[in-house]
């Protein structure tokens, strides 16, 4: 251990390890495959980036947050250690010389996302590789089909093991994962035995509370003017509803943005600078932001839409009072999201015949007949294609991504293809066509001063980073850089985030297609699960919140948290009148048949102390309740 402190102390000028950071650490150098359960915010990186340090090799991370492994890649690099990503968006060649670094120049780290994995050019280079001494899974519960965030990619990560002709350690990580999830991780990375280490996800500074409202506007404006000080974040569901309630904040005299995936790289990355430095107060978001951002005085989450799964919600809720200060992370709640979020699993799993009926009008939309179709990669406009099959753009995104993950298709509903420039004339040519208009000469200066390597081959531009430097607008940008692709001094290759769809089988005849349940049917039944998960959450009046969140990840917590608005609604009722009422309860429901939560009011008895007295009676084990019935245990 006092080799990994000494690594500790010099790259990150601690003393001593924070909660279970070290006995992963000594996990993972006796050679165990090890999972790791830690919070947001409880320092992931450490328990793989000191142990690799000390050990003999290069270590492999997978994590599908690209901004997470650019910002972990310039953080090791600025501490002299040697590191290097591969994600989507590169160019070959870039690619290749990062599997050239990592092959020959001894580097300690290689980022790349779950999706490199696939690739049969990168499982040959990897072998390659003198030695890898460890592969660490960030967000491993994506592996799992019970994991609230599964992807298929993943899949691919237990086959790395038989391509390595050595043991190497894997170290899985993940700050949001059931009992159900964390077995299922093990297996699918083919643990040699089960291995886990835990820290509570009790977060004491953070009050989570559910405000029902029929005006969710006006509701978080509210809450918004009441607590001022740090910073906030308001989750949506949509971009469009982003941008929307960002300006009705705005307009309210509140500082604010809005962030999601359909920015540009240049203007998420400002939007974000802009949060993160103060300039901006509240960050409204979808549920793109946030991954990998440690701002640690956010003292405000407030979710305007119900997340689909209590781990989306405890993850995103969690953002918020990271110094360890008092926080809050709100829900908006009213009786339309039952609906509205119960819609989102027909919506996400649409019946089998619809989904068979899509790939059919996919086929004859690009002219691919049967047996044909293997490796040729479309182009696809939803909008077109839905307009001539009469089809909802929802349950055709949803059919896609389980054609998808049927292995049918490979479907990528957003492509990171960012705009490219080449210079066609040499510099002297250059030199000599300056004196052109004020714009051109301005895009031109700025094009050199901030890219390198425009004369010998074509470069990722961001239009917006060149509009922040110059200060003309993105539209200025983009004609003038037309114009000089037209006048033949630069070949400019504009951004396009077009969806692509991938024929990765012969077109098959409809009738023939296999939607496994591991693809279909299990996968469903828990996406049905995890909303009524949430729901109960939502609608719940009678258990402590943090308590209740402890619970659904297998934590049991004896005391309740007193700031929740569950706790602060019976903090002043008195344990006589509970027990009262608890006795009216009982005898109420004395044929142990389960009764209607509504018939409790017959009682005569306050709503509130009917509250209470159930509460006691769950945490009791008393009684038990299924949706909204009730019956003695």
């Amino acid at each position: 251990m006092a080799r990994y402190l000494d690594i500790l102390r010099q790259y990150w000028g601690f003393d001593a390890f924070r909660g279970i950071q070290e006995k992963i650490i000594e996990s993972i150098g006796a050679g165990h495959d090890t999972l790791g359960l830690m919070p947001t915010g409880g320092g992931k990186s450490v328990c793989f980036q000191v142990p690799a340090l000390a050990m003999d090799g290069m270590c492999l991370v997978v994590t599908p947050l690209i901004s997470l492994m650019k910002d972990q890649v310039a953080r090791l690099r600025s501490l002299g250690i040697k590191a290097e990503a591969i994600y989507s968006g590169m160019f070959h060649d870039d690619i290749l010389r990062v599997l050239d670094n990592c092959t020959y120049g001894n580097y300690k780290f290689l980022y790349v996302s779950p999706e490199r994995l696939e690739s049969e050019q990168f499982r040959l280079r990897l072998v390659q590789i003198p030695r890898i001494c460890l592969i660490t899974i960030d967000e491993a519960h994506c592996i799992s089909q019970w994991g609230y965030d599964f992807r298929p990619s993943y899949m691919k990560i237990a086959a790395l093991r038989s391509l390595i002709p050595y043991h190497v350690p894997v170290l899985a990580l993940t700050a949001t994962a059931t009992p159900k999830v964390v077995d299922d991780i093990q297996d699918r990375l083919s643990f040699g035995k089960r291995n886990v280490f835990s820290m509570s996800f009790e977060r004491a500074n953070i009050a989570y509370i559910v405000r029902r409202t029929e005006d969710k506007t006006g509701e978080m404006l509210h809450i918004l003017s009441s607590v001022t000080e740090g910073s906030a974040i308001v989750y949506t569901r949509s971009r469009k509803l982003t941008g929307e309630i960002a300006r009705f904040l705005r307009d309210s005299g509140l500082t604010a943005d809005s962030y999601h995936a359909g920015l540009t790289e240049a203007e998420r990355s400002l939007r974000q600078t802009n949060w993160t430095k103060g300039r901006n107060r509240v960050m409204v978001a979808t549920n793109a932001f946030g991954m990998g951002i440690d701002k640690p005085d956010v003292r405000l989450v407030i979710h305007y839409n119900l997340p689909d799964s209590v781990e989306a919600y405890f993850q995103e809720a969690g953002r918020a009072g990271r110094d360890g200060k008092k926080a809050y992370a709100v829900l908006l709640y009213n009786p339309h999201d039952r609906q509205i979020l119960t819609r989102r699993v027909t919506d996400t799993y649409p019946d089998t015949d619809h989904i068979r009926k899509t790939y059919e009008n996919i086929c004859y939309f690009f002219q691919v007949g049967e047996g044909e179709g293997l490796g040729r990669t479309f182009n696809f406009s939803m909008d077109k294609f839905c307009t001539l099959f009469h089809q909802y753009p929802v349950q055709t995104e949803s059919s896609l991504q389980l054609l998808n993950n049927a292995g049918y298709i490979r479907y990528k509903s957003e492509n990171d293809k960012k705009s490219v420039v080449m210079f066609l004339v040499n510099k002297e040519d250059l030199y000599r066509l300056s004196n052109q208009e004020h714009d051109t000469d301005e895009v031109i200066r700025a094009l050199l001063r901030s890219y390198s390597g425009l004369f010998a081959d074509y470069v990722s531009i961001e239009e917006t980073l060149l509009s922040h430097i110059t200060g003309l607008t993105p539209d200025m940008i983009y004609n003038t850089l037309k114009a000089l692709s037209h006048s033949h001094i630069i070949d400019y290759i504009p951004f396009s985030s077009s969806p692509t769809i991938e024929f990765t089988t012969p077109r098959a005849a409809p009738d023939r297609l296999v939607l496994s349940p591991d693809v279909y049917d299990k996968r469903k039944e828990e996406y049905a699960e995890r909303i009524k998960h949430m729901l109960d959450y939502a609608s719940g009046t009678t258990c402590c919140r943090s308590k209740a969140l402890l619970k659904y990840f297998g934590e049991d917590s004896r005391h309740d948290c007193g700031q929740c608005d569950v706790c602060i609604g019976q903090r002043h009722i008195s344990q006589d009148h509970v027990d009262s009422a608890r006795e009216e309860i009982m005898a109420l429901l004395e044929d142990r048949k389960f009764h209607q939560l509504t018939e409790l009011s017959s009682i005569m008895i306050s709503n509130r102390l009917i509250d209470a007295a159930i509460r006691y009676m769950t945490d009791e084990e008393e009684v038990i309740i299924s949706g909204t019935r009730i019956k003695l245990k």
